[in-house]
């Protein structure tokens, strides 16, 4: 089989890890990337031993596929014009700054007989991979995504930087219609918000309490699920989970009788899946559905539900919280 002719638009800290895995994945004919920053460029290429291309259009002059890992507000332009030329892309997350931008990108990929892949890697977490085949029609979802300040990502409201990947996340795995929302947030250290938090409610009657923080002291990224059949704990910096649910041989009527631990009527799962780098994983995932030998895994349109979500908090941050009004546009409103 032809190996899929690939490049990199964006070397940044995010952008070197593509090339770096990319470089090296079987199936993949390597061209090289594009860095705007020629200082950066010449860096990566050294290190990693690969072609720096001069533009954009030179890149995709040479390949069948490639990554965009620019910053957020040059996605558009960058995936437009790789789209016209029929380039499949796998465009990081957001997808876009706005819904318009989004859906001009899926317009032209369906024009042009293009694949977008949206760059949500969580959904190749070892602990999610782990934890789907027991997540059963969930009805409560706390989610926590803590990290210090990173300039990286910081053009942007912690919204669609940070707390996105979780919205793609509840929205995987509950399914279904969001019938209502309530946000609050504040900016700390940027014009846009830094903190915030948002309260999803489906259709289905399940509710999400999602927070997310890019000025936090430590690291954190947790997910629990609650549902019929028990409750999931997983956490998405380890990879790991554990999922509790009541035991088949337990009297409940005796356990009523008298206080007793909770090792008497629960068991302990814990949730494994096969060892496996995220970013490489998606990589994987992408160069099957380029092959048409799988569906896309998170597609443009998965990846513009996603944006609009997050763009429904932004907006509904700045409705309690005017002062941010203005800086939300830019921060992709």
């Amino acid at each position: 089989m032809t190996d899929i002719r690939m490049g990199v638009v964006g070397a940044g800290a995010l952008g070197f890890h593509h090339v770096r895995i990319l470089r090296d994945l079987p199936g993949v004919a390597f061209a090289g990337f594009h860095e705007a920053n020629a200082e950066r460029a010449a860096h990566v290429a050294r290190e990693l031993g690969v072609a720096a291309f001069p533009s954009v259009e030179a890149l995709f002059d040479v390949v069948d596929a490639a990554t965009i890992v620019v910053p957020t507000p040059a996605h558009f332009a960058v995936a437009r014009a790789g789209l016209e030329r029929g380039k499949h892309l796998l465009i990081e997350k957001p997808i876009a700054t706005t819904l318009a931008e989004a859906d001009e990108l899926v317009a032209i990929a369906q024009r042009t007989g293009a694949l977008i892949q949206t760059g949500h890697v969580e959904r190749f977490n070892r602990s999610i991979r782990a934890a789907l085949p027991y997540v059963d029609q969930p009805r409560f979802i706390e989610s926590d995504r803590l990290a210090p300040f990173n300039p990286r990502g910081s053009d942007v409201a912690v919204v669609l930087d940070l707390m996105i990947h979780d919205i793609d996340l509840v929205r995987t795995l509950v399914g279904g219609a969001i019938s209502g929302l309530r946000a609050v947030g504040i900016p700390v250290l940027t014009p846009f918000v830094d903190i915030a938090n948002a309260r999803i409610e489906f259709a289905s009657g399940a509710v999400a309490n999602i927070t997310a923080s890019r000025v936090s002291r430590e690291r954190m990224r947790k997910l629990r699920i609650f549902q019929g059949s028990g409750y999931l704990s997983l956490d998405l910096a380890a990879g790991t989970g554990e999922f509790y649910r009541l035991r088949t041989d337990v009297d409940l009527a005796e356990l009523a009788k008298a206080a007793t631990s909770v090792e008497a009527f629960v068991e302990r799962v814990p949730l494994e899946a096969p060892e496996g780098e995220p970013l490489r994983l998606e990589f994987e995932s992408f160069l099957q559905a380029v092959r048409g030998e799988a569906p896309v895994m998170v597609s443009g349109v998965d990846g513009r539900e996603a944006l609009a979500v997050a763009l429904r908090i932004v907006g509904e941050i700045e409705r309690t919280l005017p002062a941010l009004r203005g800086a939300g546009a830019r921060a992709g409103a």
